[in-house]
């Protein structure tokens, strides 16, 4: 079954590690692109205003070219780069795990399309799930209120 696939750690590593290579060779063509992205588990810092977060849909859209090309940065798991978000252009740096880049797209043109970014269990925000974990530690009720 499908979901069987899409689930799967190994499947997501796989996707994760053709994401990393695909943005690689991009950057090294130094080619400008832009990727869609599954917003539940990316991390702003600073974080969004809520006023500027709720205008973003579950798939946002991000165009980095320009000043945002100079900062993109890619890791194992992760690509970042600085934006301004909004009218108000609210400058933020945005973390994104790559597996829930979505679409990778060049010239108008999508190069890369990714179904794991749809799978919920892999897209919860992580710094969430993180605090969870500390405040569930028993050692830790005091810091509970």
């Amino acid at each position: 079954m499908i979901t069987d696939i899409l689930e799967n750690e190994n499947f997501k590593d796989l996707v994760t590690k053709q994401i990393k290579e695909t943005i690689d060779y991009l950057l090294a063509q130094d080619q400008e692109f832009s990727i869609t992205a599954n917003i539940k588990p990316i991390v702003f810092t600073p974080e969004l205003p809520s006023a500027i977060k709720e205008q973003l849909s579950d798939y946002s859209l991000f165009i980095l070219s320009n000043y945002t090309y100079t900062t993109v940065k890619v890791d194992e798991h992760f690509i970042s780069f600085e934006a301004g978000y909004g009218s108000e252009n609210f400058g933020s740096t945005a973390k994104v795990p790559l597996h829930s880049v979505f679409q990778i797209i060049v010239d108008e043109s999508i190069l890369y399309l990714n179904s794991v970014a749809t799978v919920d269990k892999f897209n919860k925000n992580t710094k969430l799930n993180s605090i969870n974990v500390f405040k569930n530690n028993p050692n830790n009720k005091k810091f509970n209120k």
